[in-house]
């Protein structure tokens, strides 16, 4: 199982919220090129790595990630 981004949804809540790439990376501890990877649905993501993005951006889970099947 896999947590990926839904990738409109991410960075629309990212550019709302007012963070750049480089700083949403600098508030999760995570790198911006992660970050990047992550908004473009090529990587996936941790379920405690998803809940603290979530906390950060103020939004549901259901509406920033998907689970997909392997």
């Amino acid at each position: 199982m896999k947590i990926k981004a839904n990738t409109d949804a991410f960075m629309k809540a990212r550019i709302i919220k007012g963070y750049s790439q480089r700083e949403l990376a600098k508030h999760s501890g995570l790198s911006h090129s992660y970050i990047s990877l992550l908004e473009r649905s090529h990587k996936s993501v941790g379920p405690a790595t998803a809940k603290k993005l979530c906390d950060l951006l103020g939004k549901d889970f259901e509406e920033m990630f998907r689970i997909e099947s392997l």
